[in-house]
């Protein structure tokens, strides 16, 4: 085990320092492992759309985050310090990290549903996360690279929530609609074309992302805002619609097209974190069509971590595109600007 430095030594870090919109660039003591738990060195951590959210201070944001926090859970780094009890991990080991600790003891862990712990932790909501130089983790969070460059280590955390929302049922053969072409969409549509999905069909506002999708597999591309959509969709599958919607946008427009166009028995896997409530005709458009819907949170630890890492490694799956743009952790504010105009695709800080 080695040393860590002294608590005066300080690194630079990008917290939400007290409710209400905003970051601020600030100075921290760098941590220190305690038991069980690792240093990572950052080498790459993204923007996601719940960091957005964070720093918008929204209805929801309020609800999850007591500041003063550091932001950022899709991570990537290098190990530098281990604590007391770990062996699974060594110094030097490049890491990705699970956002979500877990108590292992409530009723939902001991089920094996780890990623619903009825008392779970989010790092960089809850604790302390990854826009910084260094995050201390539990060893338990910490993810073998197995090989994978760092930005594409830290895209693992969101790609696995679309690897859950899509293989909540087989997908395989099936017609499938993204609502919304962030990234945690693209990957959707990356994810539904390397499974065998026989059509799929991504929507957007943005023909930025609409771009982005159609470089990621998607057979047909088209603005969410056209009048046209549903007609469009129902000729691309013969009048029936399409048996999985993977609804990643969190907008209540999105949602009211992907319960129309989804066919009867079909299935939709609800990803998108809506800012407001919503309002959706459960008689006409769910109850009466027999459709199944998933509300789908974070990964199912590990197996959704395994089955992302063999999709990365098989070669059937290139996530590369997705990663438009980075930036030192310095100029924060362009990347947040540019996850504001929705002309980006994944938004990497390097600290």
């Amino acid at each position: 085990m080695t040393e860590i430095a002294a608590p005066s030594r300080t690194m630079r870090a990008l917290a939400k320092a007290r409710p209400g919109p905003g970051l601020e660039l600030v100075e921290r003591p760098v941590p220190t492992p305690g038991p069980g738990q690792v240093l990572l060195e950052m080498a790459a951590t993204s923007i996601c759309g719940t960091d957005y959210h964070l720093f918008r201070w929204d209805h929801w944001a309020a609800e999850i985050m007591n500041p003063p926090t550091i932001l950022g859970h899709e991570l990537a780094g290098t190990v530098a310090a281990c604590g007391a009890g770990v062996t699974r991990v060594r110094e030097g080991d490049l890491v990705g990290v699970e956002s979500h600790i877990m108590d292992w003891t409530c009723a939902q862990c001991r089920a094996g549903d780890m990623h619903l712990c009825r008392n779970l932790k989010v790092i960089g909501a809850h604790v302390d996360g990854g826009f910084a130089e260094y995050v201390v983790v539990p060893e338990a969070n910490a993810i073998e690279s197995n090989g994978l460059e760092p930005a594409v280590v830290a895209l693992q955390e969101p790609m696995g929530n679309a690897v859950h929302a899509a293989f909540v049922e087989p997908i395989e053969g099936r017609t499938v609609l993204v609502t919304g072409c962030g990234p945690i969409g693209l990957c959707s549509v990356a994810i539904a074309r390397a499974a065998g999905a026989a059509l799929v069909v991504a929507t957007d506002t943005e023909d930025y992302r609409l771009e982005l999708a159609r470089t990621m597999g998607a057979d047909l591309v088209l603005n969410a805002a056209a009048p046209d959509v549903l007609e469009r969709i129902s000729a691309a599958t013969g009048g029936d619609g399409v048996e999985v919607v993977l609804e990643m946008s969190g907008a209540q427009p999105a949602l009211g097209q992907g319960l129309q166009a989804v066919t009867r028995g079909g299935r939709i896997s609800l990803l998108g974190i809506f800012s407001d409530r919503v309002r959706v005709d459960l008689s006409d458009l769910v109850i009466q069509k027999g459709v199944r819907l998933y509300g789908i949170y974070g990964r199912r630890i590990y197996d959704t971590w395994e089955r992302t890492q063999s999709l990365l490694r098989s070669g059937s799956l290139d996530v590369s595109p997705i990663i438009t743009h980075r930036f030192d952790l310095a100029d924060w504010e362009r990347g947040f600007e540019l996850i504001a105009s929705r002309h980006a695709g994944k938004v990497v800080l390097l600290p």
